[in-house]
């Protein structure tokens, strides 16, 4: 039977600690479950250090992966452009995940086995140690996705994702390029609109290497632009 097209896509940003590692876990993932078409695929977000400069290192002797650079537009701006590439390239399942090691390739293969059943299958962090402005974060965004578009979601921003690439094609046109809150949003979509939604427990290590980007004054931005951009978008979704 012909192995379809995965496309593991992960956006990065000065992640030179954890970049090689996380290469080095994910690569087997896209050999073993995907077909020939599958592919690898991180886009660095503008780095300042040498996390690109790794990344092309990494590419020897790994047909499977692509090393994507572009100007820093934020991680959510950058998971859209990700979802566009893989659609654009033919995928027939988009799985995101992060570059920073917190998440665990084992439990991949739960997604997988699953995914004909459902339009999206989310991992939900039920156990979280990576601190609690992160978790105020989701807090702060599951509140907002049931205040404004009336939908209850465990864990909306989860980046552990695994999504069947037509339904994807079908609505995700309706976010905007550039929205820093696009898994949220892609998440509430599919819910509103009674897509099969999963959600499945996964690990969510803390942070052993590398920078956390995210702080006080960030967590305020955050909500105070998800508030307006939520409100613009509730009837558009």
């Amino acid at each position: 039977m012909k192995k379809p097209a995965l496309y593991i896509v992960m956006p990065t940003y000065n992640e030179e600690v954890n970049i090689r590692q996380v290469i080095r876990d994910w690569y087997p993932v896209v050999e073993k479950f995907g077909g020939k078409n599958s592919r690898l695929v991180i886009f660095d977000d503008g780095s300042k250090d040498s996390t690109y400069k790794i990344m092309l290192e990494e590419k020897k002797n790994r047909p499977l992966f692509e090393p994507i650079t572009k100007a820093n537009s934020g991680h959510g701006a950058t998971v859209l452009m990700a979802y566009h590439y893989a659609i654009d390239k033919g995928a027939d399942f988009i799985f995101q995940t992060d570059a920073n090691g917190k998440t665990l390739p084992a439990e991949f293969e739960n997604f997988w086995t699953l995914r004909n059943d459902f339009d999206m299958i989310i991992g939900n962090r039920s156990s979280r140690r990576d601190g609690i402005f992160r978790v105020i974060v989701t807090s702060t965004l599951r509140l907002m996705l049931r205040i404004i578009f009336g939908v209850n979601i465990i864990d909306p921003n989860t980046p552990f994702r695994l999504m069947n690439a037509a339904t994807l094609k079908e609505y995700i046109d309706r976010i905007p390029d550039g929205q820093e809150h696009s898994n949220a949003l892609i998440a509430a979509m599919y819910v509103k609109n009674n897509l099969r939604v999963k959600f499945l427990p996964i690990t969510f290590k803390q942070r052993t290497t590398g920078k956390s980007w995210v702080r006080l004054n960030r967590i305020i931005k955050i909500g105070w632009d998800a508030l307006w951009d939520f409100i613009k978008l509730a009837k558009k979704l």
